[in-house]
């Protein structure tokens, strides 16, 4: 099953979401007036809209997110792939690394990502 579609204003309710749940509704929309300056009634609206869409539930006032940060993430990045790079990851990293400075230690990690992946997907 696909992971549901976040738009950007929602994935920074999404962040404040999963930093803080368990929450209650009510605390909700006091940290979105804060952090995002939001109406009560944009942040209800979100809920609902993000509940009809799988990405949360609110249950007895209660938000618990049903998606995960890395999940929305990833989904994100897959279809930002797709569509600006013809689903070529080679380009996206080209593209990343050409207009930014990768440390040594973001080099290795990302090495170390790929040999665990050659290890876990190739036999023999």
């Amino acid at each position: 099953m696909p992971t549901p579609k976040v738009y950007d204003s929602e994935y920074k309710f999404c962040q404040i979401l999963w930093a803080n749940e368990p929450v209650k509704s009510r605390e909700l929309v006091r940290l979105c007036q804060e952090q995002l300056g939001w109406k009560s009634t944009t942040t209800y609206t979100v809920i609902k809209r993000l509940s009809q869409r799988g990405v949360l539930k609110n249950e007895d006032t209660i938000v618990t997110s049903l998606v995960s940060k890395e999940e929305v993430q990833a989904s994100q990045l897959a279809e930002l792939v797709d569509k600006t790079f013809d689903g070529s990851l080679p380009a996206f990293v080209a593209a990343f690394t050409r207009h930014r400075n990768i440390s040594e230690q973001e080099i290795d990690e990302v090495q170390a990502m790929i040999d665990r992946y050659r290890k876990e997907h190739t036999h023999g």
